[in-house]
């Protein structure tokens, strides 16, 4: 018996480091399979279409919601993001684990749809630190960092309804504890009980 493929959802606000929590993950656990979600921003410097994003058009991304091809989408800072259910479906049908970095909105809505996951939300020590690794990046404005503050703030009360909280202090800690959290998901009885079938197939 093949198990589901675990789907892995991280959310956190912006500048509390879960993109480079995640890319610890996936070399932690190089079966890991990231979901590259879609979106109508402009890439970044260094962004490449296909790896980092699906970048489209506003146009083809309502498309895409007229045909009902996300599992999620939201528009965060003017910007939308979505998520293809044909990604989730095909990983959990394959066995594949699978990572998905989304925002709470796109989170909570998994959630409300009764998928099937390990949550885990990423919290800065404080909000003073949140401001000074939002302000040491040197690429946004300061209207910008004052949006995602108080959006943050927000986000933050959202923690409560996730399976996890992982505070990212020190990075090597906040890393061996979220190792921790999915090995042990992987673990659970659910998951094993084809495991244990295998034993009386002798």
């Amino acid at each position: 018996m093949q198990s589901e493929g675990l789907l892995i959802v991280i959310s956190a606000p912006s500048g509390a480091g879960k993109t480079t929590l995640c890319r610890g993950l996936t070399q932690r656990f190089p079966a890991l399979r990231e979901s590259i979600s879609y979106t109508t921003r402009q890439p970044r410097p260094g962004e490449v279409d296909g790896v980092d994003y699906h970048f489209i058009s506003e146009a083809r991304f309502r498309q895409m919601v007229a045909e009902h091809a996300f599992i999620e989408w939201a528009e965060v800072h003017g910007n939308l993001y979505g998520t293809a259910l044909a990604t989730i479906e095909e990983a959990r049908c394959s066995g594949v684990d699978i990572l998905l970095d989304i925002d709470c909105q796109g989170a909570k809505a998994l959630k409300q749809r009764g998928v099937r996951g390990l949550f885990v939300f990423v919290l800065p020590p404080s909000m003073h630190e949140l401001r000074r690794r939002l302000e040491s990046r040197s690429s946004d404005a300061s209207e910008v960092i004052e949006r995602r503050i108080v959006r943050a703030t927000d986000e933050i009360r959202e923690a409560r309804w996730y399976d996890y909280i992982v505070v990212n202090d020190r990075l090597e800690e906040a890393q061996e504890l979220l190792a921790a959290i999915v090995t042990a998901a992987r673990a659970t009885t659910e998951r094993m009980v084809g495991q244990v079938a295998k034993l009386f197939d002798i």
